[in-house]
């Protein structure tokens, strides 16, 4: 069966960040559907996932990694910031970051050290925080 399925889909374009966006949108929007019940959501849910099998069923290879790039250029900007955020969350165990009173720089100080006077590499304004 693995095989026959992998012959079937040899030259065929396969999934992307696309489309498994258009997948996680269709199932958000299904949960939705399941405490609103409007049939509007539940045509756009159909919609959304025909649209994602023709794309990965496509052999049109250079039009699908077009659209690819297009959505993926669009949402470059959304995804390095959740990319920053994530490494600011997982750095808050072991620092503490503050933002410069005149510069708005963020300062990474770490954590467990009292009251210290903080340096700003930016601006050098020195401020008093509880590390």
């Amino acid at each position: 069966m693995r095989e026959k399925f992998a012959r079937f889909m040899s030259g065929r374009y396969g999934a992307d960040q696309l489309s498994r966006f258009m997948v996680t949108a269709a199932l958000v929007l299904m949960v939705i559907n399941l405490f609103l019940g409007w049939g509007i959501l539940s045509i756009l849910v159909l919609a959304l996932l025909v649209l994602c099998y023709f794309r990965m069923f496509s052999r049109n290879y250079q039009k699908r990694y077009e659209e690819n790039l297009r959505y993926t250029q669009a949402t470059a900007r959304y995804r390095y910031w959740l990319s920053k955020q994530k490494d600011l969350w997982k750095q808050r165990k072991v620092y503490h970051i503050y933002r410069c009173p005149s510069c708005k720089q963020k300062v990474r100080v770490p954590r467990g050290k009292g009251k210290i006077i903080v340096t700003c590499p930016k601006c050098h304004t020195e401020f008093q925080k509880r590390s």
